[in-house]
């Protein structure tokens, strides 16, 4: 990454890795499909059994190369959604797949990098052996770590803090080391949960360059936010969630002329 006077520039030399691909690019295909997907979540207290809808029949195409963002209010759904595309939660019922194949499987989990509502990194460690140690567990060979984790670091504009703790960094240095480590393994998909919480108003100019960035390398973003002004800015399509419903999926054109946030309020509105 190189600084101009505005915008973060991704250094290609990152997306031209061959030496150890997730898998051979292909015809473009659905990066992620969920049919009928639903979670309820059981709860037992003195004998009687409770249950709570995480998301219900959720139908969802997401096509490879295109940024979709998830909107909703709390609860609505929007991290069960990413947890169980990810295998981190099992599904009741439906079904899930990411580029034409099952999931969960974890021999496939390198086509995925992914960006938790919350990162935890351990706070002793410095920003270099974190990511060493991320690099070990994707199977990063060890000739190629080293440049792998500079590039990354300059993607994020942390190169200059790669020696420091995590006890030094800001809620912004952890989000940017959270993006870090989802890079790493070069996927063709990347999955953020809330991409800009706890960043400044130029961390989230610098994160919305970096997403559509992303995009004209050929990835394919899938990221949930409450920030319904910057989810306008970057998708193609938006889905809006509510109460484990997926109501509505709305195409960037719709907002051209009308406003994303009316348009959410009013199908939210509807469906109350």
């Amino acid at each position: 990454m190189y600084r101009n006077e505005q915008k973060i520039i991704i250094s290609p030399i990152f997306f031209q890795k061959k030496s150890w691909p997730p898998e051979k690019i292909i015809d473009q295909m659905l990066a992620i499909k969920t049919e009928n997907l639903t979670k309820i979540y059981r709860k037992r207290h003195l004998g009687k059994e409770y249950k709570t809808i995480g998301i219900k029949n959720l139908n969802l195409e997401v096509q490879e190369g295109e940024i979709f963002g998830l909107i909703g209010l709390n609860g609505s759904g929007k991290t069960t959604t990413i947890k169980l595309i990810l295998g981190l939660l099992f599904p009741t019922e439906g079904k899930i797949s990411i580029f034409e194949n099952p999931f969960p499987d974890r021999t496939k989990l390198n086509f995925v990098g992914y960006l938790p509502e919350i990162p935890y990194f351990h706070k002793f460690l410095t920003v270099r052996e974190i990511l060493k140690f991320y690099c070990q567990l994707s199977n990063i060979p060890k000739p190629i770590q080293e440049e792998t984790i500079n590039e990354v670091l300059k993607i994020v504009n942390l190169y200059n803090d790669s020696n420091k703790r995590i006890t030094e960094f800001s809620k912004g240095m952890m989000q940017r080391l959270a993006i870090a480590q989802s890079l790493l393994h070069n996927p063709r998909l990347l999955i953020f949960d809330e991409l800009v919480s706890g960043l400044d108003p130029l961390g989230i100019r610098e994160m919305r360059n970096f997403v559509l960035q992303l995009k004209e390398k050929g990835k394919t973003v899938f990221f949930s936010s409450h920030l319904i002004s910057e989810v306008e800015k970057v998708c193609d399509r938006v889905g809006i969630l509510h109460k484990g419903s997926l109501l509505r999926i709305v195409e960037q054109k719709e907002w051209q002329n009308k406003n994303l946030e009316e348009i959410f309020i009013d199908t939210v509105s509807t469906f109350d």
